[in-house]
């Protein structure tokens, strides 16, 4: 058996079948409204002023203050540590991970 849903909108003013929606922002927060082409042209004539006196702000709604995230550490590059080690004379394998204690004792040294 089929099934056919419909959605109707209906003008979030009077109830009659609305003919688009219109969103729109205010004090950081977002609205919608549905309405008949007349209470949205209605509603589009109540803005004009404040449109035309407005600056127009692009990207981004909002802002974090806290910032970017930062990593608990910096990246180590494998083939540095590798080198300084050896060079140091720790025991330290030419390929693969190399162990944290060797990275600990890298980072320790100020790379």
């Amino acid at each position: 058996m089929a099934k056919t849903t419909t959605v109707v909108l209906v003008d979030d003013l009077n109830g009659d079948p609305a003919d688009t929606t219109i969103r729109f922002g205010l004090d950081s927060r977002e609205y919608e409204l549905d309405l008949t082409d007349k209470n949205a042209q209605e509603l589009r004539g109540l803005f004009d002023r404040y449109i035309s006196a407005a600056r127009k702000v692009s990207g981004a709604r909002r802002r974090s203050t806290a910032g970017p995230a930062k990593p608990a550490f910096t990246a180590v590059d494998p083939a540095a540590a590798r080198a300084w080690a050896k060079g140091k004379g720790i025991d330290v394998s030419s390929r693969g991970r190399v162990k944290a204690d060797v990275l600990a004792a890298y980072r320790a040294a100020g790379n």
